[in-house]
């Protein structure tokens, strides 16, 4: 988006401020701008000359030597123009001043071009009269500069007067970048509006007065409108007994400095109310409308379409067209067609108006390879509200400027008319937000100047329809902020629990299986959350399987990724099997990484995601190792019972003899084993491979950080050693939980230091050997005190059919 500063100032006339100062204060608020630039940018001692007298050059066939009067005083200039002729005003560049640069299209130098006093052939020359492009302009911008010569001024202008100043260059070229929320900013009253805010100064937009004869717009044409969602609003005016010419030169200036040539009053008028505005306008030839109707509706699949740049575009029934009685005339929102242009013989026009759904036309620019200003601006979503504002408009520059009488009356389809949006009043929260202290009457002022209003009664802010950015507290916070200044808002400390600076209570336990796999020589793995359904017989899993019932991927890049993983065994094996076939040696490996439980199938709700803790080693380690590491992270999480472990739920996975359920507190909480012979050969370990899985939700429950401090024994320990010949059916951890539940409050410590069975112990039982430690806080033990407390746990175990060993 480009603007003159000229322009921005028509509708803020008490702004007085540096470019630079634009800038950095447009900037700040919120407008971005890109850059700028000056078109009087090396333009020095430039004024207006009248020639009065021209002689030819006594050396030269080419040359001519006039007098130039400048105001106040007469100087003589050579030069090869020729189409000077006297008594004609001209720019005229005096001695010791600048110009941009060469007449002859070269790239203009950085630093200008000096001119001084010389001689040409002989003769003196006190200066120079300027072409259009020595001036740093070109016909884009000013179309009546001839193609070779000196530009001549219009015939008021004053001798002696500033030349770049009449000309209308003593003016900046402003570049911004919009955000595509913004779409009010996509237009000059917009970026006026922005600047009256952020100055301070008053804002007067475009005064809109009524327009059209005593006629009736419905007497001529017909509107309808098929599709309301694609079009919500469309309006037409007409305008007949058309005078093309060419726009008046403040037009053309502002347009040329947007980017936009002029070419005739018409079509400069649809342009510089689009820019205006930031409504796009399309003109159709009345008289070329079939019918003299206008439809709007969606193209048949196949249609073939020549728009106005003369290029065929393929439609299809998404895109949205514009038709008369008979044919389609335009492309909605993107360019009018071949068939109903205006020419230089139109005598009456329509006037089109119109909102369209922006997404729609993003699409249909793209189907039919045609991006416009005009669908540029309509993708963006623009204002229905807007619509007859712009087009009253421009009715009113073509009665202003004589190019034709416009026709009383408006056709308007507009069903569903979008309305103001309220939005609660809340300056504590806005301040709480901001870290700010604004008072509420700073905050009015501010929405004030926003042409934002205000509901005192129900306190609320009313948002008129062209900020559709604006939709909750938060967004009016951003207001305030913009306007306060966000360079004025003072460092504060974030609140909310969101903002403590801390992780959640889960990360850290997380945090902890990290810290505590690595400690023990664990590496951290990374696996695919996506399989392959052939990793359940690779597992040995029964086919009735709770964890063969998986969510399926509905576009997998392939058989091997088409389903989420219902269980982590598959990615750490593949791990460890990578690791061993590169033959590297005492492999651990740990994940934390989530697997998919569907809650049902077919999907009706997200599956259930689970943390699932991982660990897999092989080489130096066996299954104690592993319940070792198990047990070290239940002790740091704040898990200080004793885990259980099961035996009885036997895993197709695992070695029959040699796996567990991890059960703390009544909850199985993970399953811990050897990886079954035949599952190892499937993933091509050739060792002994043990994994542990603890399932994240159901252990958390579980674990504190709330740590309590107990001082160092005053009295001694007392520990006693018991041998006993144990049935092999009995479990050590049956034992322990004897020796747990008898020894009482005394009972500080137990430790297993034996197992053994061979020739000197009875077939079907095995020798186990204890070392139990007591203590007393408060005094030291006894032997009695002690001996009572062993009879209580010898009892206990004798109820297991253990008996001491002689």
């Amino acid at each position: 988006m480009n603007t003159p500063l000229s322009w921005i100032k028509a509708y803020v006339p008490d702004l007085d401020v540096s470019d630079q100062e634009y800038t950095d204060a447009m900037t700040l608020s919120g407008t971005k701008v890109e850059g700028f630039e000056r078109l009087d940018k090396n333009l020095e001692k430039i004024v207006v000359g009248r020639i009065d007298r021209i002689e030819r050059h006594p050396d030269a066939d080419k040359l001519i030597i006039c007098q130039v009067n400048i105001g106040g005083e007469t100087i003589q200039i050579v030069t090869g123009a020729p189409n000077v002729k006297e008594g004609d005003k001209v720019p005229v560049v005096l001695d010791g001043g600048k110009v941009a640069g060469g007449h002859d299209g070269s790239p203009l130098p950085e630093n200008g071009v000096a001119i001084k006093k010389g001689k040409l052939r002989g003769i003196d020359s006190n200066g120079m009269l300027c072409s259009i492009e020595e001036l740093g302009s070109s016909k884009e911008m000013y179309p009546d500069a001839p193609e070779s010569g000196i530009y001549i001024l219009p015939a008021d202008a004053e001798e002696g007067a500033d030349a770049i100043e009449v000309l209308g260059l003593r003016d900046s070229v402003f570049e911004y970048e919009i955000t595509s929320n913004r779409v009010d900013c996509y237009s000059v009253i917009g970026i006026a509006r922005e600047a009256a805010a952020t100055f301070d100064k008053p804002f007067h937009p475009p005064v809109v007065t009524a327009t059209g004869n005593d006629e009736d717009i419905n007497s001529y044409l017909k509107v309808s409108v098929e599709d309301s969602h694609l079009c919500p609003r469309y309006c037409a005016r007409m305008v007949k007994n058309i005078r093309l010419a060419p726009s008046p030169s403040w037009m053309q200036r502002r347009l040329a400095a947007c980017g936009i040539r002029p070419i005739n009053n018409i079509v400069d008028i649809t342009n510089y109310v689009m820019e205006e505005y930031g409504q796009p306008m399309h003109a159709f030839d009345y008289d070329l409308l079939a019918g003299h109707e206008i439809i709007v509706k969606c193209a048949k699949d196949g249609d073939v379409f020549q728009t106005l740049d003369g290029q065929e575009r393929k439609l299809d029934s998404t895109i949205l067209m514009i038709n008369d009685g008979e044919k389609e005339v335009g492309i909605a929102g993107i360019m009018g067609g071949e068939n109903s242009k205006i020419t230089d013989d139109v005598k009456t026009m329509v006037f089109e108006s119109a909102c369209f759904d922006g997404t729609n036309i993003r699409l249909s620019a793209k189907k039919v390879g045609l991006r416009t200003d005009a669908s540029g601006k309509y993708e963006k979503g623009l204002d229905p509200n807007n619509a007859e504002e712009a087009v009253n408009r421009a009715c009113q520059l073509i009665e202003e400027l004589g190019a034709g009488e416009v026709v009383g009356g408006m056709i308007d389809i507009y069903p569903e008319k979008k309305t103001e949006k309220r939005i609660p009043f809340e300056p504590e929260k806005m301040n709480r937000l901001l870290g700010t202290d604004v008072s509420e009457e700073t905050m009015l002022g501010y929405f004030k100047k926003l042409d934002l209003g205000y509901d005192a009664d129900s306190r609320e802010i009313i948002v008129p329809t062209f900020r559709q950015d604006l939709n909750c507290m938060a967004d009016m916070a951003e207001e305030v902020a913009r306007y306060y200044g966000y360079d004025k808002i003072p460092v504060t400390l974030p609140s909310g629990e969101a903002t403590t600076g801390k992780l959640s209570y889960k990360l850290r336990v997380e945090e902890v299986a990290r810290e505590v796999a690595e400690f023990c020589g664990f590496s951290q793995g990374m696996t695919y959350s996506f399989e392959s359904p052939k990793v359940f017989d690779r597992l040995k899993l029964p086919e009735d399987s709770p964890l063969r019932k998986t969510v399926g991927i509905l576009n997998p890049l392939g058989e091997d990724f088409s389903i989420m993983r219902t269980s982590p065994l598959h990615g750490m094996l593949n791990s460890l099997s990578t690791n061993y076939n590169r033959r590297n040696k005492n492999v651990r490996l740990y994940e934390l990484a989530n697997i998919y439980l569907p809650k049902s199938l077919p999907l009706t709700e997200l599956p259930d995601e689970r943390m699932q803790f991982t660990l897999g080693m092989y080489g130096d380690g066996d299954f104690y190792d592993m319940k070792g590491v198990v047990e070290e992270f239940f002790d740091k999480a704040g898990m200080h019972k004793k885990p259980h472990y099961s035996p009885e739920d036997k895993k197709s996975f695992l070695h029959p003899g040699r796996q567990a359920d991890i059960v703390y507190d009544g909850v199985t909480v993970g399953y811990l084993g050897e990886i079954h012979p035949d599952v190892a050969d499937n993933y091509k370990i050739g060792e002994r491979t043990y994994v542990a899985v603890i399932d994240m939700p159901s252990m958390i429950p579980f674990t504190t950080f709330d740590r309590k401090y107990t001082g160092i024994a005053k009295y001694p320990a007392v520990s006693r050693d018991i041998s006993m010949v144990v049935p092999k059916e009995v479990l050590v951890g049956q034992i322990e939980d004897v020796i747990e539940q008898r020894g009482g409050k005394l009972l500080e410590s137990y430790q297993l230091f034996d197992i053994y069975e061979g020739a000197q112990i009875l077939a079907g039982f095995k020798s186990v050997a204890y070392s139990i430690t007591f203590r007393a806080k408060d005094h030291t033990l006894e032997d009695k005190e002690v001996g009572a407390v062993m009879n209580k746990i010898l009892n206990g175990l004798q109820a297991l059919g253990i008996e001491l060993r002689a």
